[in-house]
């Protein structure tokens, strides 16, 4: 494989086309992939390498988004099959990645028995063969100049890549499935922050550079028309859930009113996406993260008010 345009592969994340990406490009000092998935898509990754004329050897330079297991999970044992291969994570990031014990116990409290089947395994990496990043850094890899950006708000660990004109956004870029879908927030616990989203997304949308690539899912033309509706539903979405929250005793109350305003608002636009859309971004895991948000903000004005 010689070709420096990046790839899409479509990771088929729970037997579901258009929900998972990685991009991958030749450096001309092996390939380069853009997020890895999941353990339980490893099958699906290889096969997608395959089908470049590539194989786990040519895979060189790991480039992580950030650590949460759609988008990092199978990063320890493509290194373990990939002998000449670096990660490279934003230093927050980095020590779970290396030591995933925590990480993976603490969501299998969420996930329960489902752990296994959505996720796979997620296997600690040799410390050596990471390369922390705080946000600013450009790496040479091979032919290709890399720009790392930080960008939080989904998650303090979050990256952006900025190869020539392209732009790797992580999830931090939103959710867009196809092109008439508007772009709405994921918003997992427990590093939503509204404030640094809206910079992140700002920062970004300014940036000049052609084309978006999403993990969920697809590339796009840079410009407002991706931008916009992302930070309006982020808006929206925060407000939704900070008029409700506080009439609930508990926040998985608001699971199905949620999922259904949401996934209403996903079919209009696209009639028949909200089926894969509920797997790119789970409404309920969308609730806890904002509940978390605003409980924590409301927590942090009482103490102010307190002093």
């Amino acid at each position: 494989m010689q070709n420096f345009e990046p790839q899409l592969i479509d990771l088929h994340f729970q037997g579901t086309p258009g929900v998972v990406a990685v991009y991958v490009w030749d450096t001309g000092d092996g390939l380069a992939l853009v997020d890895t998935g999941p353990g339980s898509t490893l099958e699906a990754l290889k096969a997608g390498l395959d089908l470049l004329g590539a194989g786990w050897g040519d895979v060189r330079h790991i480039l992580l988004t950030h650590i949460h297991f759609d988008h990092a999970g199978a990063a320890g044992q493509i290194l373990d099959y990939s002998p000449r291969a670096r990660v490279y994570v934003h230093e927050r990031g980095a020590r779970h990645l290396v030591s995933p014990e925590r990480l993976y116990a603490s969501a299998a409290q969420i996930y329960g028995d489902q752990m296994e089947a959505l996720w796979g395994e997620m296997r600690p990496m040799d410390a050596d063969r990471v390369t922390a990043l705080a946000g600013g850094e450009t790496l040479r890899l091979g032919g290709a100049e890399v720009r790392a950006l930080y960008t939080p708000g989904h998650a303090v660990h979050h990256l952006a890549y900025v190869v020539g004109d392209e732009l790797y956004t992580g999830d931090v870029g939103g959710i867009r499935l196809v092109p008439q879908q508007q772009t709405r927030p994921p918003t997992p616990p427990p590093d939503i922050d509204l404030a640094a989203w809206q910079q992140s997304a700002a920062e970004l949308g300014a940036l000049d550079v052609r084309r978006l690539h999403l993990a969920h899912f697809g590339t796009y033309a840079q410009g407002t028309d991706h931008w916009d509706p992302l930070l309006e539903n982020l808006e929206r979405e925060a407000k939704w859930m900070r008029e409700r929250l506080p009439q609930v005793a508990d926040p998985a109350e608001l699971y199905e009113p949620f999922t259904e305003w949401v996934l209403e608002q996903v079919e209009a636009g696209a009639p028949g996406l909200g089926a894969a859309y509920r797997f790119a971004s789970p409404p309920a895991m969308n609730v806890m993260g904002l509940a978390h948000y605003w409980q924590k903000q409301w927590k942090k004005q009482k103490e102010q008010g307190d002093e």
